[in-house]
């Protein structure tokens, strides 16, 4: 517990110098002034009950998003509060219309947490994949609040299954039901002692992108761009990405890829054009379209600065390539891309990611090491029709068989009346 309170009486400080040069720091700051007036506003005159969701930042979103438009379509009569500790969730999801409420949550202390739910009093709150705040969880517990993780997802190494980690067992104890994504995180829970709060359900990420592709709406500027030809599509690329990336796509002028760099501030996108040789910014593109003007004709390579398509992009993909894994953070979201039945590439750090391990698995993705071993990929899924027809299939059924997560935790809401109509 002191290290504990040392760490969040530390953070926002911390954020208060990396506020000067970090602007991510400064919205989480700007974000959090005057948020609990803001509550008091929002919530003053409420006579609905209210579900809370917690999410960490944008990915814990899309996870836990089934779940919420589940609930929202049965049970119209809650009240929607969402909460994001990150402004990576938080800035780009602030005017989401699918909730009522959208809030940073406020920095974890035993004064902040009474004094949230003494405004809020949620009748049942989500958290999505993680985020252990104590007092906040302390707080539902006292106050008998039905409270659930969801997509959860477990590993030796993490502090709750070591010798020192009571602290951490004791804030685990304080979910009332853990639906995690496997059967390793599900025995490690019961190594200390959580056997009858545990399900696996499967990870709800999975139902979040058949309801993308279910939604899928063309986008004209793209098929245009693409012309029927091959194409390459790189999401969230890092520069280690689009330097393994570049030598394949300046050489082959016959191939379109369509590179959406994790970071879009102009310096990013100043280096992929540089990295690129062929290459045009998306905006410019659909200028020049608007304009009615025509791009070079040796242009083969389209870079997207905006945030929002990405999803949408590897629908038009060939081979979509997955950035991060020459980074320590490793890979981003290979679901995304398996869903549309495309061979998924990416690169060697991805043993965080359990997705990844299983779609190598069932033969729809490959882990490369270096350029060399790309292009040789890339050239043998363009080339042999049968190599690329069965890693395609393969993407396609992995998602498939993994699908049905959001059920699961849905009948649990109902079987156990949890929120009622």
């Amino acid at each position: 517990m002191p290290i504990y309170l040392l760490f969040t009486w530390l953070y926002p400080k911390i954020a208060w110098v990396l506020s000067f040069s970090n602007q991510k720091a400064g919205l989480w700051l700007e974000g959090r002034k005057g948020l609990f007036e803001q509550l008091e506003t929002a919530f003053a005159n409420n006579s609905q009950p209210v579900l809370w969701m917690h999410c960490a930042s944008l990915g814990e979103f899309e996870q836990g998003l089934p779940v919420l438009e589940n609930i929202r379509s049965h049970y119209p009569g809650y009240r929607i509060l969402l909460t994001f500790f990150s402004p990576s969730g938080y800035e780009i999801r602030k005017n989401y219309k699918g909730v009522d409420d959208v809030f940073y949550l406020p920095m974890d202390s035993f004064s902040n947490a009474k004094r949230f739910f003494n405004i809020v009093n949620p009748s049942l709150i989500l958290f999505v994949k993680y985020e252990y705040w104590y007092f906040y969880l302390s707080q539902a517990k006292q106050r008998n609040i039905p409270l659930l993780l969801i997509s959860g997802i477990f590993r030796k190494s993490q502090p709750f299954f070591t010798w020192y980690g009571g602290f951490h067992r004791k804030i685990l104890s304080m979910f009332s039901y853990l639906f995690v994504q496997n059967a390793e995180s599900a025995d490690l829970l019961k190594s200390i002692g959580l056997q009858g709060q545990v399900v696996i359900s499967g990870d709800t990420r999975f139902d979040r992108v058949i309801n993308i592709t279910q939604r899928f709406e063309p986008i004209d500027l793209i098929e245009k761009f693409c012309n029927n030809q091959p194409t390459i599509v790189a999401g969230s690329t890092w520069t280690d990405d689009d330097e393994e990336l570049d030598h394949f796509a300046n050489t082959h002028p016959a191939i379109k890829c369509i590179i959406a760099p994790h970071d879009i501030d102009k310096e990013r996108l100043d280096e992929c054009l540089v990295l690129y040789k062929h290459s045009i910014l998306f905006s410019d593109y659909a200028k020049n379209d608007t304009e009615g003007k025509n791009i070079p004709a040796d242009i083969n390579v389209l870079i997207i600065d905006n945030m929002g398509m990405l999803s949408k992009l590897y629908h038009y993909a060939t081979v979509c390539y997955i950035g991060g894994g020459f980074g320590d953070d490793g890979i981003h979201n290979v679901l995304e891309a398996a869903v549309y039945g495309k061979p998924v590439v990416f690169g060697p750090v991805y043993d965080k990611y359990i997705e990844a391990d299983e779609l190598i698995d069932y033969g729809g993705a490959f882990s490369i090491e270096d350029a060399l071993e790309l292009e040789t990929l890339l050239q043998e899924l363009l080339d042999e029709a049968e190599t690329y027809q069965i890693a395609a299939e393969a993407s396609a059924q992995y998602v498939k068989d993994k699908a049905g997560a959001t059920q699961k935790v849905m009948n649990y809401i109902q079987e156990n009346r949890l929120l009622i109509n």
